[in-house]
């Protein structure tokens, strides 16, 4: 299963919670992302440290070590104005996740319900683990 990874699973997995597990899956071959979120998760990656008591280099370090593809926002940039549309005024910072899973044709990864009605296949990583199980 290949899946497009939003922000708010993918800080989760840095310190080793449940969206890890879902990462280390033998049945996920593939999680792709936004630069915008790749960067959206750095910039909280400190906060998540200092919250957790965990050295915020080793944080950065479990970052730049996540099993995800980053894409550059030209491969999917035309899916965008689509995905204004889809997405509404629910959540602008979501707009690139939902391109990019338009673009690919891959399901989106997300705890957010801001995908419920995107048109798109939507798992939170609670579903999946009950899928992958």
């Amino acid at each position: 299963m290949r899946l497009v990874a939003d922000a708010n699973v993918l800080l989760p997995a840095v310190i080793g919670g449940r969206a890890s597990a879902v990462l280390r899956h033998p049945s996920i071959t593939e999680v792709i992302t936004a630069e915008t979120t790749i960067g959206e998760v750095k910039e909280y990656a400190p906060q998540l440290a200092t919250k957790r008591r965990i050295p915020q280099d080793t944080v950065m370090l479990a970052v730049a070590s996540l099993p995800v593809r980053v894409v550059e926002r030209a491969a999917f940039e035309k899916r965008i104005p689509e995905a204004k549309r889809r997405m509404g005024k629910r959540d602008p910072d979501d707009v690139e996740v939902l391109a990019l899973a338009l673009h690919a044709g891959l399901p989106v990864w997300s705890n957010g319900n801001d995908f419920e009605d995107a048109g798109v296949e939507w798992f939170t990583t609670a579903a999946l683990l009950a899928e992958l199980a």
